[in-house]
């Protein structure tokens, strides 16, 4: 299969080209695609290095598969151009998500709504991935009324650039003098500000987890969120309180999440043991822990969620799109 993947020199396309070697994607032609600053550059697969090509050498190759982590606008031109020639995309941006005529897609949540004449398929936002793997198998048995959640979001949400602005506050870079992506320090600080604000004072990241929550769960669960920026290298944590129309029993609560798949249970409070960020990278699971009654309201339930934001919440879902794809007989490996 020719494969492309565009924006593969930023840390979610290096992601996806990490994650397709290790789940042995049949990958028989790769094509790199990067801006023309990058073109020319090496990648590595699978051991071998590959040149960075641009976007129109990489349409003119006619791939069977691309994906897509170079932003809205590069996604917005380019993605329908690589379909027109037959290519199927999978889009991690945002550009795509809300569009009617596009597929949103969790496999384990709404995979089996994927048809063979979709050609660009949305990947949704990191934040809404695990959220909803976490409470789906909830929503499934007691149906939830209410969603509140406060998320915990690291710096690799915003990638390189980032990173690189909190590495040079921890050592000792004064305020405008280095580079900066965020409006304000990050390191040894926490920005309650994801993307831009929004008429109705939420941000787009706020309001991208109510929209998406409604397109691929259910448009009658009532959703509203915070979206947190916080100084933890990698992986997404968040806070969710649910309210539910039938009643629940804690153990049948995590007996629901632990088989569900892609979802973890590590929730034993007394001996320390709840999800972590640290501990969530490198992997695809979603870990669900301090499960409890929210005791304020009937019904209430309260978790605590944590995914690698890079794999599970871009990289991986991604590929995973992909091999569903394959497994349709859409995709011809």
């Amino acid at each position: 299969m020719k494969v492309a993947v565009v924006g593969a020199t930023g840390l979610v396309g290096t992601r996806m080209l990490q994650v397709l070697a290790e789940r042995n994607f049949p990958v028989t032609e790769l094509y790199p695609v990067a801006s023309g600053k990058s073109v020319g550059r090496k990648v590595v697969f699978k051991g071998k290095e590959y040149e960075v090509i641009s976007a129109e050498d990489a349409i003119a190759k006619r791939p069977d598969l691309a994906l897509f982590s170079a932003g809205g606008s590069v996604s917005a031109e380019l993605a329908p151009r690589f379909a027109e020639v037959g290519c199927r995309v999978v889009d991690n941006s945002s550009q795509w998500r809300m569009d009617p005529t596009k597929k949103l897609v969790i496999p384990e949540i709404n995979g089996d709504c994927l048809e063979e004449s979709d050609m660009i398929i949305a990947n949704p936002n990191c934040s809404t991935i695990q959220m909803l793997i976490a409470i789906a198998p909830l929503h499934y048995r007691y149906t939830i009324k209410r969603i509140v959640v406060s998320t915990y979001q690291s710096v690799s949400g915003t990638g390189y650039k980032a990173l690189n602005q909190m590495n040079a506050e921890r050592e000792g870079g004064k305020w405008g003098e280095y580079p900066a992506v965020y409006p304000c320090p990050i390191d040894m600080n926490i920005l309650p500000h994801i993307d831009v604000f929004q008429d109705n004072g939420y941000t787009k990241e706020e309001m991208k987890m109510v929209n998406e929550t409604h397109k691929i769960l259910d448009p009658s669960i009532k959703v509203t969120a915070t979206t947190v920026r916080v100084p933890v290298t990698g992986g997404h944590s968040e806070s969710i309180n649910l309210e539910f129309e039938k009643p629940f029993t804690l153990e049948d609560v995590r007996k629901e999440i632990a088989a569900f798949p892609g979802a973890v249970v590590q929730d034993d409070p007394q001996n320390n043991v709840y999800p972590m960020p640290l501990f969530a990278a490198g992997k695809d699971e979603v870990f669900v822990g301090r499960i409890r009654r929210d005791e304020s309201v009937e019904n209430g339930l309260n978790l605590w969620c944590v995914a690698d934001n890079i794999r599970k919440g871009a990289a991986t879902n991604a590929v995973q799109i992909a091999q569903l794809l394959i497994e349709k007989g859409y995709l011809k490996a």
